[in-house]
């Protein structure tokens, strides 16, 4: 059966979640990703191989691509490329037969319909028949995952899921403009106002007890108000910090059905 090719734009943890899905799957995609991604959740998401040219999750690894000819050399290698290119100008040299929009920033950053003869995109700010062909819901609860194929995902409410029973209590935002000091690093149990970073001399504190999902890499300028820090309040989950979580592998498997079946018509015009 002949394989499609497929570009994710975003290499953040939900769009890790999908890719890790195509992987297991037989399938390598090619990751499109900012030369400075701020990911928090930084040990699942192959983002963080633009920084230390390689990154392994759940067994997937990806690698930096310096140029697209050395994508297929990452990819014959059984490795995820991951390619700096925010604005998307190798995906026309690319000529993916998938385009997945992983970019998760609640708006269209220039992705559209024609990009690809099957694109997907992952959550809120696209029309499913309009921006591209569908679009995966990402907002937790009963339609999480679920495939829209005309209108779109639900708006953002700017309200995190529920963990543990907190919601915006376990995120933590920037209290001011800077670069970040890491002092806690992700898995680390921390008690509420532990300091967790410093962002210039201005301390962050914890803002519940547990342990830190996610933080954002040290070093990183951030501006006041910026998602820098994730806490799970249940002591017990330290391995999370390390695995794709429930809600990526999820959207995953969503774009994985729409990948099939796009494989099975592709394949059913070549008989």
């Amino acid at each position: 059966m002949k394989k499609p090719f497929i570009v994710v734009r975003g290499g953040g943890d939900i769009a890790t979640g999908t890719i890790h899905t195509l992987w297991t799957a037989g399938l390598i995609p090619v990751v499109l990703e900012t030369d400075k991604p701020s990911a928090i959740r930084r040990r699942v998401s192959v983002c963080e191989a633009v920084y230390d040219g390689e990154s392994t999750v759940d067994g997937m690894k990806a690698v930096r691509a310096y140029g697209i000819e050395n994508v297929y050399d990452i990819i014959n290698e059984n490795n995820v490329p991951v390619l700096t290119d925010e604005k998307g100008e190798s995906i026309q040299r690319l000529a993916p037969d998938i385009l997945i929009d992983g970019i998760l920033a609640k708006r269209n950053i220039n992705t559209h319909i024609r990009m690809a003869p099957l694109t997907i995109a992952l959550g809120p700010g696209f029309r499913a028949g309009v921006d591209v062909h569908y679009v995966i819901e990402t907002q937790r609860g009963h339609d999480l995952g679920r495939i829209i194929e005309k209108g779109s995902a639900a708006k953002n409410t700017g309200i995190p899921g529920n963990i543990g029973g907190y919601t915006a209590e376990r995120v933590i935002h920037s209290p001011a403009d800077g670069i970040i000091k890491t002092v806690k690093d992700i898995g680390s149990f921390v008690e509420k106002n532990d300091i967790i970073a410093l962002v210039g001399n201005e301390g962050v504190p914890a803002s519940l007890t547990g342990i830190i999902r996610g933080i954002i890499r040290d070093g990183y300028s951030v501006h006041k108000g910026l998602k820098i820090a994730d806490i799970d309040p249940r002591r017990e989950e330290y391995g999370n910090c390390f695995t794709v979580s429930d809600k990526a592998r999820c959207i995953g498997g969503s774009v994985l059905r729409l990948v099939c079946r796009f494989m099975v018509d592709m394949n059913e015009k070549d008989i």
